[in-house]
């Protein structure tokens, strides 16, 4: 039987979540949860991890050198390697501000980077 433990990260309660199953071709029984979201959270560590990516960004500007930028949801995890590269090569021109898109479509996963503070010149 394979067997991992989750902690739920979607909401304050905490749930200690638990996945098992028989064998590679059985779907995950998933125990624990107080509420939906953690069995959905669950699923998705189990199948398709993904992160809300925060980094900064390089800029033209002299009182703010770095932007800070995030993405618009969870992008799965294989692709925040190459992110993360692609975002420290660049260096954005201001003016910027506070939700303006940088990157669109990342990796085709239709998340966005967005900016998440202004900057003027």
């Amino acid at each position: 039987m394979l067997k991992k433990q989750f902690l739920c990260i979607c909401c304050p309660t905490g749930c200690r979540l638990t996945a098992e199953r028989e064998n590679e071709t059985v779907s995950w029984k998933i125990s624990g949860n107080r509420c939906p979201r953690g069995a959905a959270y669950a699923q998705e560590e189990l199948t398709d991890p993904r992160r809300v990516v925060t980094a900064t960004v390089a800029s033209d500007s002299p009182s703010m050198p770095r932007i800070p930028v995030r993405t618009s949801r969870g992008l799965p995890r294989r692709h925040i390697d190459a992110l993360l590269n692609r975002l420290y090569r660049l260096q954005v021109k201001v003016p910027v501000h506070c939700g303006e898109i940088l990157l669109e479509n990342v990796e085709n996963t239709g998340v966005d980077v967005i900016f998440t503070s202004d900057c003027e010149k």
